[in-house]
């Protein structure tokens, strides 16, 4: 796992990512079903989250890295203590 955002930011950028940011998410939010119009690849950087895409639910904590691609039909869930994520976003 990257050490700090920095690295994270720096590493994405190298891969083509177009936007990088952290995005802070408030406890027991959910946020309902949705698309982008970008691809995402990220990484949970404190806490935990659900994620359904595709009729599947997978869980997510610190340290896990997950990818949406543009388009994709999703819902996320967070945990108790809420989740922060590294996110690139690729348009």
């Amino acid at each position: 796992m990257d050490q700090n955002f920095e690295a994270f930011r720096a590493r994405k950028s190298k891969e083509g990512f177009n936007e990088i940011l952290e995005r802070v998410w408030e406890p027991n939010f959910s946020n309902e079903t949705h698309d982008h119009p970008f691809d995402v690849d990220a990484l949970v950087a404190q806490g935990e989250f659900w994620l359904t895409m595709n009729g599947s639910t997978a869980h997510f904590k610190t340290g896990d890295r997950f990818l949406i691609p543009r388009g994709a039909v999703h819902s996320e869930r967070y945990g108790a203590d809420g989740a922060v994520f590294w996110a690139a976003r690729k348009t």
